[in-house]
């Protein structure tokens, strides 16, 4: 039995009843792939779910409301996968009447769709004989046929990209390339890998080298930066002052508050305040300017390349001043360069969950829940 017969039969005896296995709807089998781009199957399941329940055609995605998607979305993180998905199932409903192309390079020109995912619609949906190389391919094929080229080299991906080719069941593109993955999301995992019970071993070449815990290579060590935080929460009149972010990053058109980042972690200052019931408070470390402020506890918020460090200050401006919270804050925010297009506006406190927020701030929201009840 070659490498693809030992890999389907595994699969058929091993294979997590998942529903996009059941369908050959392109619309959900398109949808499955984005949520599952660098996230986890059981992190994903829910999210699909809930978008087909909510969005049960292409149609009723292209219709919705960007913030009614965002908040969907809300906890899956790589939020550009969100604004794509939006934006293409606009694209589709319209301009190709509700059809996903069928053809892999006509589905590759769809945003945010990449070689990888091209390749698993057209096989899944359409059963075309193209390849999928993900992380668990690479890790099974390296492993497997001893292949030391890093998979993060564009050498490297045409070396795994060919070898998947090869390997692929013309018959079955779809099969095989399903049963590939969850080899590697199952058996062959990063850590620890069950190879006394592996269908592979005796031909395993990491096995026979003990390579196991070597292969496959990376050239590349991304580079973490540590980002220093510092939200400022603003009510007035029952009202919460929130900022809708333009910037071009991976929160875009998501929520937060009036932000100031600073080089290094802001600890706050004792003082003491002669409100009632306030003997002791801290300061906001910026400036005198904003009054007093009451600091959270610090968020550590870890991402791909960098490390957020934030604090939540709930600031309580001097009452002396007359001037408007919205103003006062722009103000000040502003001459300590802290925010670039604030888009700020102030909406009622109960309207918050509906809007969708980066995890870092439901975090903060659900320490504020738990001390409250």
């Amino acid at each position: 039995m070659n490498f693809s017969q030992t890999i389907i039969r595994w699969y058929n005896k091993n294979k997590r009843d998942l529903p996009w296995r059941h369908t050959k709807d392109p619309y959900k089998i398109w949808l499955s792939e984005i949520i599952l781009q660098q996230t986890r199957v059981q992190q994903g399941l829910p999210y699909y779910e809930t978008f087909v329940k909510k969005f049960p055609t292409i149609h009723h995605l292209a219709k919705a409301k960007e913030d009614v998607v965002m908040k969907t979305w809300q906890g899956l993180g790589y939020y550009s996968r969100a604004r794509n998905l939006h934006y293409t199932a606009k694209f589709i409903s319209k301009k190709l009447k509700g059809k996903l192309p069928d053809e892999y390079g006509e589905i590759k020109k769809l945003k945010g769709v990449g070689d990888y995912t091209a390749g698993a619609i057209a096989s899944f949906a359409f059963n075309k004989p193209h390849p999928v190389v993900d992380g668990n391919v690479f890790r099974v094929l390296s492993r497997y046929f001893g292949i030391k080229t890093p998979i993060d080299t564009t050498k490297g991906k045409k070396a795994f990209t060919t070898k998947a080719e090869f390997l692929l069941d013309r018959k079955n593109p779809g099969l095989f390339n399903q049963a590939i993955m969850e080899f590697g999301a199952l058996q062959c995992v990063p850590q620890n890998p069950g190879c006394e019970k592996c269908p592979l071993k005796k031909n395993c070449h990491a096995l026979s080298k003990n390579l196991v815990d070597v292969l496959p290579i990376k050239s590349k060590k991304g580079k973490i930066r540590n980002r220093y935080f510092n939200y400022l929460i603003v009510r007035q009149n029952g009202k919460i002052l929130i900022r809708k972010r333009t910037e071009n990053d991976i929160w875009k058109n998501l929520y937060d508050f009036p932000m100031i980042e600073t080089k290094k972690e802001m600890k706050p200052v004792p003082a003491f305040s002669k409100g009632k019931g306030e003997n002791k408070l801290q300061v906001l470390p910026f400036g005198k300017d904003l009054g007093w402020a009451v600091p959270s506890k610090s968020f550590k918020h870890i991402l791909s390349h960098q490390i957020i460090f934030a604090r939540f200050w709930e600031v309580k401006l001097s009452p002396s001043n007359t001037e408007s919270v919205l103003c006062r804050t722009e103000k000040i925010s502003s001459s300590l360069n802290g925010i670039q297009n604030p888009n700020l506006s102030y909406i009622n406190e109960n309207q918050l969950s509906k809007l969708a927020f980066p995890r870092l701030i439901e975090r903060y929201f659900e320490e504020k829940s738990s001390k409250n009840n």
